[in-house]
């Protein structure tokens, strides 16, 4: 699917990855920091189950009485906010035990869904990946000349940074 003005995300190599380990990808995370996109930026077909208005769709009904019917459709396939339907990972675990096939679904939500209807863990088929806001370097707001995984590994960094506005500071913090 072809998505304007996407944003490469440091996590889409390992959402490439996983989609080529797992039958299925389940991409977690809070609201609004991305999932729909990146999933989105990732899958060659899609089903949506909320409306505009961020109420439940039709299709929330139709994966609950006929699930195929929602599976159907170009790989990877992304389900957005399917754990109003829980009852599609059942259906994702059976179909990725059938076909072997690997990179099938991308399953993206806001909330943690309830375990009512959810009969395995998913593990060897769903790979799990957190998403997080993003960070600077994604966002445009930082160079990336300075790495806080160099930092946190322990590595030494002697770079000057130049000047700091407190308020942009500020302001980038309270963003998220």
């Amino acid at each position: 699917m072809e998505i304007q003005n996407y944003k490469k995300r440091i996590v889409d190599e390992k959402i490439e990855r996983y989609l080529k380990l797992f039958g299925a990808v389940c991409i977690e995370g809070p609201k609004y920091c991305g999932k729909t996109w990146s999933g989105r930026y990732h899958a060659k077909s899609e089903s949506l189950l909320y409306t505009k208005t961020g109420g439940k769709s039709n299709e929330v009904e139709l994966a609950k009485i006929s699930p195929e019917i929602i599976l159907e459709g170009e790989k990877p396939k992304l389900i957005d906010e399917w754990q109003e339907a829980t009852n599609l990972w059942d259906e994702i675990r059976y179909d990725v035990d059938r076909t072997g096939l690997k990179g099938q679904y991308i399953l993206t939500g806001s909330s943690t869904p309830k375990r009512d209807g959810i009969s395995h863990s998913g593990a060897g088929r769903f790979g799990k990946i957190q998403l997080r806001t993003m960070s600077l370097y994604e966002s445009g707001d930082s160079t990336g000349d300075i790495s806080l995984k160099d930092i946190c590994d322990g590595k030494k960094i002697s770079k000057a940074t130049g000047e700091v506005d407190l308020r942009k500071l500020a302001n980038l913090i309270i963003r998220g």
